[in-house]
């Protein structure tokens, strides 16, 4: 079933032990179209201070069971001990690959970015003579807040500007962009494949498609269009 993020944003986050805060944000890789991590305000509990939960941490089913009206909670499985322990993460500064290995080799989760290379089945030494990537990696990690309102451009134009995005709540997949339709392109929400999207430029806040501004009309109605 596919969910709009924005539905989440503010809900309150629960772990094994006790209320954790609320879901700020989210980081996606903008190569795979997959959210790596939920972004958690941990409020007055931990006064100003985020931290990061991956998809490792959370129920296969929790972001249906969050939508339900009789419940308001994204429930991980980590203690608040265990996150009060997790490495510090500061969200005005980009998230390096070298701090994303320091935050999985402390709940020993596997590394997403080195497929067939889980570190689940390796000791504690192993895990500390894994070869360290080089400084300077791009790890592709964008918020999902941040890309919200971005205009998306055609090959010859405008076609309008990002308001949502479609999320696959069991595989944290997204499947489609939500954007409202620019004058003369549509009157109503469009819904875009990620297939589609040529690039994404952070400096101009702009998403680049590989589709002509005629391609977009036909999204008018709900349709979905691909490259």
């Amino acid at each position: 079933m596919l969910q709009n993020i924005q539905q989440f944003y503010g809900k309150k986050i629960g772990g094994i032990d006790g209320h954790i805060g609320h879901v700020k944000d989210f980081y996606f890789d903008d190569q795979a179209w997959m959210l790596r991590y939920l972004v958690a305000d941990t409020g007055p509990w931990l006064a100003g201070r985020h931290v990061l939960l991956p998809s490792h941490a959370f129920a296969a089913n929790s972001f249906e069971a969050a939508e339900a009206a009789d419940n308001d909670i994204l429930h991980v499985n980590l203690t608040r001990r265990q996150i009060e322990q997790s490495p510090s993460i500061d969200l005005h500064r980009p998230i390096s690959r070298q701090y994303e290995e320091a935050y999985h080799r402390y709940y020993r989760w596997p590394f997403y970015w080195m497929p067939g290379r889980g570190d689940d089945h390796l000791t504690t030494e192993e895990l500390r003579e894994e070869t360290l990537p080089q400084p300077g990696e791009d790890p592709h990690l964008r918020s999902t807040q941040a890309v919200t309102g971005y205009q998306v451009r055609a090959t010859d134009g405008p076609v309008g500007s990002v308001t949502g995005l479609m999320i696959h709540g069991r595989n944290w997949k997204i499947r489609e962009l939500i954007i409202k339709g620019a004058p003369k392109i549509a009157d109503e929400e469009l819904f875009l494949l990620p297939e589609s999207v040529d690039r994404i430029s952070y400096e101009e806040a702009a998403i680049y498609i590989k589709l002509k501004q005629n391609d977009v009309r036909q999204l008018a109605g709900g349709s979905t269009v691909s490259t």
